[in-house]
Parts: structure tokens; C-alpha cells; sequence
């Protein structure tokens, strides 16, 4: 019997990266806000409950330009479902772009650009 070796391949490739990715973060950054001097980020994970990084770097945006503010990160336990992260930064009234990072075991799972106002 004489079958499609590329389709045998393709077929045993697939499941392969399902086995790879058994347990893997599948998450999402949702809203971005700033309250009570920090950052809170909700993160939505659809995978494993597991440990992460969540890093925020910050722009202050002034006219038409945006200057480096810092960069802060905070460890996290995510459950299954919906996240609220607080990575404690303080921040003085203005406009800000956050560049949010999710990441576990030193590699970015998932990144967003948010702009804020404080």
C-alpha cells in the first residue's frame, strides 16, 4: 500500500508540537490601567496555571516625543482563566506608553503596546 509520505510527515510534525506545547502559557493581555501606585494588567490564560514574569516598560509621552521612564517587573501565579497582575510603579499625572511583556522562564510569550493616562 502506497500512502503520501509528506501527509505521514505533516501528520506526525503536528503531533509532535501538541506534546511540546502540553502545558504551555496560552495567555492574553487584556485592559491596562494605573491605580494605586502600580500597573495593573488583566491577563487572561487559557492554558496551565503557571509562573511568569510580567515586565511593564515605560514611555512618558510629552508632545510629540515619548521619553524612557523606567522598566518594572513583577513575578506572578496565573490561574486558569482571568488574572489581575499589579506591578507596583509610581507614576506622576500625564500620558504614558506601556509596552507589556508576559514572560516565563526568560522567553516573551505575549506582548502588547498600551497607552495610558494618570
Amino acid at each position: 500500500m502506497t500512502g503520501h509520505p509528506s501527509a505521514v510527515l505533516a501528520g506526525t510534525a503536528a503531533l509532535m508540537v501538541l506534546i511540546l506545547c502540553a502545558g504551555c502559557v496560552s495567555t492574553g493581555i487584556g485592559d491596562t490601567w494605573y491605580d494605586n501606585r502600580s500597573v495593573l494588567v488583566n491577563i487572561s490564560n487559557t492554558g496551565n496555571p503557571a509562573d511568569v514574569h510580567v515586565q511593564v516598560t515605560i514611555y512618558r509621552i510629552t508632545g510629540l516625543t515619548q521619553e524612557p521612564y523606567g522598566v518594572v517587573s513583577a513575578p506572578a501565579s496565573l490561574l486558569t482563566g482571568e488574572n489581575t497582575v499589579a506591578v507596583p510603579v509610581g507614576l506622576s499625572p500625564g500620558n504614558y506608553k506601556l509596552y507589556v511583556y508576559i514572560l516565563k522562564d526568560g522567553d516573551r510569550k505575549t506582548a502588547v503596546i498600551r497607552d495610558i493616562t494618570v
